[in-house]
C-alpha cells in the first residue's frame, strides 16, 4: 500500500500570506505511484483528435443543455470541519455530472442525480488525504480497482462524506477510524445499540470507468467537455478566496486547489475573450452559487485536467434489508 504524501511545515507557515496547496507536485505525485499526467483509453480517436476547432460553439453549459440541467449538487469540503480535499471533489463532481449525461440519453433529460462517495476515495485511495492530492490519482484509482473487480466507487448514500482521511485530528475525526474496511467503502447501520450495529455491505451501488486521461490547453478542453461532459482541473484558488460575482482575469502564478469544469460562455469584453464555467467545492454560499466564471488562459485552469469515461453504474440494486444483514461484508 502506498504510503500518504503530507505537505511540509513550511506550507503551513506561510498560511497568513498564502493558501496552503491542496494539490501535490509532480514529485509527489510520482512518488505516490501516480503516473504524473497518465492516460489510459482504449486506443479510440479522442475528442480533440476528432473535432474541429471550428466547430467549438461560443458557448456551452452543462447546467442548461437543451433546458436540462446535467450537472449534479454543488459540495462543500470544509465541512463538518476543514479538510483539503478539493482533488477529490473535483474529480467526483465531474464523474457524476458524465454518469447523469450517460443516464439522460436514455431518460428524456430527467435523470436523478447519483452523487458519488468523496470518502470512499479519503478512505481507500492512497492518492491524497485532507492535507492534499493529486488531480490524476482518483481516477487512476478508479479504473485500477473497477478493471480488478469490477466494482467502483459507492454512492453518498452509503457512504457519507465527514471530512475526515487517517491523519485527521480535527473535529470528529479522531473520533473515527478512517482505513479501508468494508464499512469505510458502504455500510449501514440497524438500529440502537445493544440490539442494533453497524456493518459493511458486500452489495453496493456503485460507478466504474473504463477510460481516463490528462488535457490541457484550451481546445483540447473545450472538444473534451462538449464531447463527453465536464473534467477536473487545477486552478490558483487565491485570487478567489473572496470572489463576489464576475469574471475573474487574474493570470495566477500556480495550481493550489482543484476544481471542474462545466463549460464555458462567451465573454462581452472589448477582445471577446471567453470564460469558464467554475464549479468549486467551498458551498453554495460562496461566489455565485458556488460556482465562479474564470476567463480563458486566467487562474492557471488550463495547466492540468482529468477526464473519465463512464463505464457502468448501478440502476437496479441488489436488494439488501434495512439492517443490512444479508449483505455483510
Amino acid at each position: 500500500m502506498v504510503s500518504l504524501i503530507f505537505l511540509g511545515a513550511a506550507s503551513l507557515a506561510t498560511a497568513a500570506t498564502t493558501r496552503p496547496t491542496e494539490v501535490w507536485n509532480k514529485t509527489q505525485t510520482e512518488a505516490a505511484g501516480i503516473v504524473w499526467r497518465g492516460n489510459f483509453t482504449d486506443g479510440t480517436p479522442q475528442p480533440y483528435e476528432y473535432i474541429k476547432d471550428a466547430d467549438l460553439p461560443d458557448e456551452l453549459d452543462w447546467r442548461n443543455k437543451d433546458g436540462v440541467n446535467y450537472c449534479t449538487m454543488s459540495r462543500n469540503q470544509h465541512i463538518p470541519q476543514y479538510c483539503g480535499s478539493c482533488w477529490a471533489h473535483g474529480s467526483v463532481s465531474a464523474l457524476g455530472d458524465r454518469v447523469k449525461i450517460a443516464r439522460g440519453g436514455s431518460a428524456g433529460g430527467n435523470a436523478q442525480d447519483i452523487n458519488l462517495a468523496v470518502q470512499h476515495i479519503l478512505n481507500c485511495a492512497n492518492v491524497g488525504s485532507c492535507h492534499g492530492g493529486s488531480v490524476d490519482g482518483p481516477y487512476q484509482w478508479l479504473h485500477q480497482i473497477s478493471q480488478a473487480t469490477g466494482t467502483g466507487i459507492s454512492y453518498e448514500t452509503s457512504n457519507p462524506y465527514m471530512a475526515c482521511s487517517s491523519e485527521s485530528t480535527e473535529g470528529l475525526c479522531p473520533h473515527g477510524k478512517w482505513d479501508c474496511s468494508a464499512e469505510n467503502v458502504a455500510k449501514t447501520c440497524s438500529t440502537f445499540p445493544p440490539e442494533g450495529s453497524c456493518l459493511g455491505l458486500n452489495h453496493y451501488p456503485n460507478v466504474t470507468i473504463s477510460n481516463y486521461g490528462s488535457i490541457s490547453g484550451q481546445a483540447a478542453m473545450q472538444k473534451e467537455i462538449m464531447a463527453r461532459g465536464p473534467i477536473s482541473c487545477g486552478i490558483d484558488a487565491m485570487p478567489i478566496l473572496k470572489y463576489q460575482g464576475g469574471v475573474v482575469t487574474d493570470p495566477g502564478s500556480g495550481v493550489d486547489h482543484v476544481i471542474s469544469v462545466v463549460g464555458w460562455g462567451k465573454g462581452n469584453d472589448s477582445e471577446g475573450k471567453g470564460y469558464w464555467i467554475v464549479r468549486n467545492s467551498w458551498g453554495e454560499f460562496w461566489g455565485e452559487m458556488g460556482y465562479v466564471r474564470v476567463q480563458f488562459g486566467a487562474l492557471m485552469v488550463e495547466e492540468q485536467c482529468s477526464w473519465a469515461e463512464v463505464g457502468t453504474y448501478t440502476d437496479h440494486n441488489y436488494p439488501c434489508y434495512e439492517g443490512g444483514e444479508n449483505c455483510q461484508a
